[in-house]
């Protein structure tokens, strides 16, 4: 199978869930605690930048790279509905 079509079927996968225990229990078997706390992160840290929070408020509240930070920033500037799932 291609990359592609492996990462359709993931997204499809997440997409047939129904309910957040689904969910936590899909990720508890697939994800690190770490890997789960890191996509946590993101998540807040895009909600802090969505609330008007400079980058040096969200590195202080969060545990997240320059970097990292700089690359959800990116998502909540132009990502394609993103910020819908984060209100």
């Amino acid at each position: 199978m291609e990359k592609q079509q492996l990462n359709d079927a993931l997204f499809e996968l997440i997409a047939s869930l129904k309910t957040p225990e689904d969910c936590k229990k899909l990720f508890e078997d697939m994800c690190t605690h770490k890997e789960i706390e890191q996509m946590a992160g993101r998540i807040y840290a895009a909600r802090l930048l969505l609330e008007g929070k400079t980058y040096s408020q969200v590195t202080e509240l969060c545990d997240i790279s320059s970097a990292t930070l700089s690359r959800v920033s990116r998502c909540v500037q132009y990502g394609e509905g993103y910020n819908n799932f984060l209100k």
